[in-house]
């Protein structure tokens, strides 16, 4: 990298409350401004990070992942500190997913998932972290003119982190900037740290604030003429090219060349394509494969046997081909995992769908319990559901009734293992029809 800026704290439209920057524009304008690279950094979330990470590889950008998170305050939870990590390795990636989940599922307040130092200190391993600026918890104390206590919390991020601790200056017309740039670089002389330039992007261009207010303003509820709302951001977080960097930090390059050199340093590419799935609990010497074989030529024979008919030949034949896709695909073990998850719910009295969706295609789901369509007699096809010449996950659709859900992810989780487990959530974006 020859280029003297790097764009390392973004928050994109993943930030639910205080972006409108959309990350396929969001490539365009780093493409149209030359930079090499570019990191996300929304908060508290890693939501954006796999879109964010294929955008930008298509279009020849190196792509960093971090995320700006909250980070407890021992003296008032309600007003946590604020910090920006960036994964440089695999092994970073991993502890930044590892400190979101912890920080979602054990330590929120206030509306806020925060993050304790103690959980920090023992996940920091593969991240670089950026001090938050004036809104991290050194920026506060040097704003409160405790040089004391700014030393003591460098030296703590010091023992952290090591080398990759950097101080965060931005300049982008907050109260009181020039006072905490003064200060922070006194404090990075005296502690031996860098100094990194960013500029805290939440639109792309300068006339994008007042879009970014509206937006500010529903998140809030609150009216752009209520002169007492709480302003929170300046005209000025917008995605500024180098040349305007570099004229605004014209006094400290240090500044600006340690972001490029910040951003060779974070190597990490994402692994897309693998599928890992938990083991379904087998018999002794038996694959998954033959395991649901046997389970679905028996459970297609107990079909039969309940209609007093015989199984008729085509039937074996469309057993045969799916299960020979399925095996080929290596998906025997998700089967025996949703017929097991399905036939717990029968047998604990959890009412369960029939069954909709491509899935209700599958003869195999049918013998298994999974649905309670027959496929052949409704002229259904497997194709739609599990093709070899378009390797995709399988997907059931599976209705539960809503008062017993909650016992079935309970089980599941207890049977597989808590850490093989997780809920999705459907991201609504500032579409039109949301605005």
């Amino acid at each position: 990298m020859t280029d003297s800026f790097v764009h390392l704290h973004i928050h994109t439209e993943y930030s639910l409350a205080n972006s409108v920057v959309r990350i396929k524009d969001l490539a365009a304008r780093i493409v149209e401004l030359e930079m090499p690279a570019v990191a996300i950094t929304d908060r508290a979330n890693l939501f954006g990070s796999i879109k964010f990470y294929r955008t930008m590889v298509r279009a020849g950008i190196k792509p960093i992942i971090g995320a700006d998170m909250w980070i407890e305050n021992p003296t008032n939870r309600n007003a946590p500190h604020q910090l920006v990590l960036l994964t440089k390795n695999q092994e970073g990636y991993k502890n930044l997913c590892g400190l979101i989940t912890l920080a979602y599922t054990e330590s929120q307040y206030a509306g806020r998932a925060c993050v304790s130092k103690d959980c920090l200190n023992q996940h920091s391993s593969g991240l670089i972290a950026l001090s938050g600026g004036q809104k991290g918890d050194l920026g506060q104390a040097l704003m409160s003119g405790n040089l004391s206590r700014a030393t003591q919390l460098a030296e703590g991020y010091q023992r952290m982190f090591g080398d990759r601790f950097y101080i965060e200056l931005q300049r982008v017309g907050r109260r009181h900037e020039e006072e905490y740039i003064r200060e922070a670089v006194n404090l990075a002389q005296i502690a031996g740290l860098p100094v990194v330039a960013t500029n805290d992007v939440h639109f792309l261009h300068e006339q994008d604030f007042d879009v970014h207010e509206v937006r500010a303003c529903i998140h809030d509820g609150r009216v752009l003429s209520d002169q007492r709302r709480q302003r929170r951001f300046t005209s000025q977080q917008y995605l500024r090219s180098t040349a305007e960097m570099v004229a605004i930090y014209s006094d400290i390059p240090e500044a600006l060349q340690n972001s490029v050199e910040l951003a060779r340093r974070c190597n990490y590419s994402v692994e897309i394509g693998d599928y890992y799935l938990p083991r379904f609990p087998l018999p002794e010497s038996q694959s998954p494969e033959k395991h649901l074989l046997e389970k679905s030529r028996s459970g297609l024979e107990r079909r039969f046997q309940t209609t007093s008919r015989a199984l008729p030949g085509d039937y074996r034949a469309r057993l045969d081909l799916e299960l020979d896709v399925i095996a080929h695909m290596g998906f025997a073990g998700y089967f025996l995992i949703v017929a097991d998850f399905i036939q717990w719910a029968k047998d604990n009295g959890i009412p369960v769908g029939p069954g909709r969706g491509s899935g209700a295609g599958s003869l195999v789901a049918y013998a298994l319990g999974i649905t309670e369509l027959d496929p052949i007699a409704h002229g259904l096809l497997f194709e739609r559901f599990l093709n070899p010449e378009r390797v995709s996950l399988p997907d059931f659709d599976i209705d539960f009734c809503i008062e017993g859900r909650d016992r079935v992810i309970e089980y599941v989780a207890g049977r597989y293992g808590r850490e093989k487990v997780s809920q999705i959530v459907t991201h609504g974006t500032m579409a039109a029809r949301a605005v």
